[in-house]
């Protein structure tokens, strides 16, 4: 039988970016090497880093560089020298925006899992997130984010519009209710359908989409109620369904009650291509200084190898995550008492595996 091998494009990006690059890649070598499949990694330039070297947030090799490979793994974008410029004309997360459009990546996939280690760091008590084990759909390529924007009357007027189609609509349904058939066959939309056209089109295609599905049960859920049961009652949650801007807010959300953002992996994934990074910023202050959390990155490694259905691969790596959290091998953000470094964490994991 011929070995996998695969083709994975590398964009460390900014900040902490390359630290925790550099730990996932350590990671999946190892795991390549123990479950008999092979990587080959590439590099290419995104966000500050490609604007510092070419003047370019995604510059055409790294376009090319992720249509030639079989998946993208992505560490992070953005630096404080765009984010205090309002008048920026090129800012490293045009590079993100286009990565998504470019590969068609149209649906966003965010897990929030929450391990005991962090019962004590997340804002919510611990009895509201003991078993709080739920992903979020966002839809990636439309909406108020991609509409047409502009001002008017002397630029005292400004207007972002709001688009969506049934198409639209229904490829990331399918992904979602296919998810939920592994899970516990739960899925709610977050809308706005008491107020938006877009919502109400949402919940008439996706309400039609379910009939195709009697086994998972489907809920409807304002986005307003939506970000106060995620405070409530997380555990209510199995898989969410959304447009574009209403996740972006909910995953941030979300992601906190966690207690830390450094663990939470994500896909983001087309017809034919998926990029796969950790929801974590670039932590610039953080970057140089073997501090940053690598987990997050590590298990977005994961996701990739889920995503080639090389499962038991993947979960060699979670279970390796798990270990590291129970034996106390985190950074500083988990455990500001007892850390080890970004380097030193991604050690034990490669050992983990090995073992």
């Amino acid at each position: 039988m011929n070995k996998m091998k695969l083709n994975i494009a590398v964009l460390p990006g900014d900040g902490i970016g390359p630290e925790v690059m550099e730990q996932a890649i350590k990671t999946l070598t190892a795991t390549a090497a123990k479950f008999n499949f092979s990587i080959h990694f590439e590099e290419g330039l995104i966000g500050a880093a490609a604007i510092d070297q070419t003047g370019n947030p995604l510059p055409d090799e790294t376009i090319q560089l992720c249509q030639n490979s079989d998946a993208v793994l992505l560490g992070a974008v953005g630096h404080p020298k765009f984010d205090n410029d309002p008048n920026a004309k090129v800012r490293p997360e045009q590079g993100l925006l286009k990565i998504r459009k470019t590969l068609g990546l149209f649906a966003n996939i965010r897990p929030v899992m929450t391990y005991p280690i962090l019962y004590g760091t997340s804002p919510l008590k611990e009895h509201l997130i003991k078993d709080v084990d739920f992903v979020v759909y966002r839809e990636l390529t439309g909406g108020i984010y991609f509409g047409e924007k502009g001002r008017k009357n002397n630029d005292t007027v400004a207007y972002d519009n709001c688009n969506y189609s049934v198409e639209e609509i229904q490829r990331i349904a399918k992904l979602a209710f296919e998810a939920a058939q592994h899970r516990r066959k739960k899925v709610t939309l977050v809308d706005k359908a008491n107020v938006l056209e877009t919502s109400r089109l949402w919940r008439d295609t996706v309400k039609k989409f379910a009939a195709s599905y009697p086994d998972i049960t489907l809920d409807f859920m304002f986005v307003d109620n939506a970000a106060m049961k995620i405070i409530q009652n997380p555990s209510y949650f199995d898989v969410v369904l959304t447009e574009n801007m209403f996740g972006d807010i909910l995953t941030d959300e979300a992601s906190v009650i966690t207690g830390s953002i450094g663990m939470l992996p994500s896909a983001s994934v087309g017809a034919d291509k998926a990029l796969f990074e950790p929801i974590h910023g670039s932590y610039p202050e953080g970057a140089g200084k073997n501090i940053a959390n690598p987990f997050g990155t590590i298990l977005s490694g994961a996701m990739m190898l889920e995503s080639f259905e090389l499962f038991e691969a993947a979960n060699s790596i979670k279970n390796a995550v798990q270990a590291a959290m129970d034996d106390g091998k985190v950074t500083i953000d988990i455990n500001p008492d007892n850390y080890f470094g970004t380097n030193q964490v991604g050690e034990y994991i490669v050992n983990k595996i090995k073992q």
